[in-house]
């Protein structure tokens, strides 16, 4: 095992211990020294292993389609908002998830949550069902097929799961 398994933490850790603390002083710095390497060799066994993109090119198409779609989102809910309450039908919706990387469900319900109109609620414990509720909700299926299509696939495919 490494001494300092994380360097950049452990000098974080040290410069910013001493800026707290308004103090160069010996017992500060030894402090700090201590700090700097205990905490990192103790957090380091908790550290997931980094994700690697396997298609860095389809996360930036994948980005340009989110910001796209929470324009258009914007515009769409801005105009059931505007309009008579009796129009909105809102309703909560199980969407199947098909991934197991935490990361790509994070990074689905974050972007089905980015999106206007709708927020990710809940994910189930078993990870297999992701809980959407929708401000205008008309058909179930079209929602999850299209959360799916535009969101999910791709995830899967630059993450590789």
């Amino acid at each position: 095992m490494r001494l300092f398994p994380m360097p950049v933490h452990s000098v974080l850790l040290f410069v910013v211990w001493l800026l707290l603390n308004n103090s160069m002083s010996p017992g500060h710095i030894v402090l700090a020294t201590f700090f700097a390497i205990a905490i990192p060799l103790i957090t380091n066994p908790m550290r997931d292993e980094k994700p690697s993109l396997k298609k860095p090119w389809l996360a930036i198409r994948y980005l340009f389609r989110v910001l796209g779609d929470i324009v258009v989102a914007n515009f769409q809910v801005a105009a059931l908002v505007v309009g008579p309450i009796r129009r909105l039908d809102p309703g909560f919706v199980a969407v199947p998830v098909d991934m197991q990387s935490d990361l790509g469900i994070t990074i689905l319900a974050s972007t089905v949550s980015l999106t206007p109109g709708t927020v990710s609620a809940e994910i189930s414990e078993d990870k297999q069902w992701l809980y959407v509720h929708a401000l205008h909700l008309t058909d179930e299926d079209a929602l999850i097929a299209e959360i799916k299509q535009r969101y999910e696939a791709p995830i899967k495919e630059i993450l590789g799961c």
